[in-house]
């Protein structure tokens, strides 16, 4: 059974409908108004090895965190739900240091049914692209939130573009891992379950 889930979330504020299945490396389709979100998402997708549709209709006239934030509470539940609904036992666990030129990102994260986010990156400018600089933590904390993960992310360097898609492309290879199916069926747990 092909672990996935459709989400949809309808807001005053934005309007997401996101795809995602963990076990298929496919196409990936982005749209969410916001042109430096919308490649974050795709090297999520690409480097994680799954497959994401996601639309966003969102209040960009106010400014791009409505958007951002909300786009994360749905990449978080699409996980989780593409976790729970299957029941299959997984690995938890992942870890991931990811260079950019100059830039190191890193991820530690465990989806253990306990949400919490550590976050350690300092942008030089307010904003990248169309993104607030500043929303990248919003983003984080809303995908760690509702996926009911516990996760460390962070990065250094000189160029802020390259510090974020260095942490996109870190959380993509320590969710890979983190997901990868236990081929001994067992919940890793000394409680038994997550």
């Amino acid at each position: 059974m092909s672990r996935q889930a459709t989400i949809t979330r309808k807001t005053r504020e934005t309007d997401i409908t996101a795809f995602l299945n963990l076990d298929e490396s496919g196409e990936c389709k982005i749209a969410t108004g916001i042109g430096f979100l919308d490649h974050m998402l795709s090297a999520l997708a690409v480097h994680g090895g799954f497959t994401l549709h996601l639309k966003c209709d969102g209040d960009l006239n106010v400014d791009c965190h409505h958007t951002t934030e909300d786009v994360g509470i749905v990449v978080g539940r699409a996980i989780k739900e593409a976790l729970t609904a299957s029941a299959t036992p997984f690995m938890r666990y992942g870890s991931a240091r990811i260079p950019m030129d100059e830039a190191l990102g890193w991820c530690d994260l465990d989806i253990s049914g306990r949400s919490y986010l550590m976050f350690d990156a300092k942008f030089k400018h307010e904003r990248c692209g169309g993104m607030d600089t500043q929303m990248v933590k919003e983003f984080m904390h809303s995908v760690a939130l509702n996926a009911k993960m516990t996760l460390h992310v962070g990065a250094y360097g000189d160029n802020d573009h390259h510090m974020i898609e260095a942490m996109f492309k870190a959380l993509a290879y320590a969710l890979k891992e983190a997901v990868r199916v236990n081929s001994d069926g067992k919940v890793i747990s000394t409680k038994g379950v997550l």
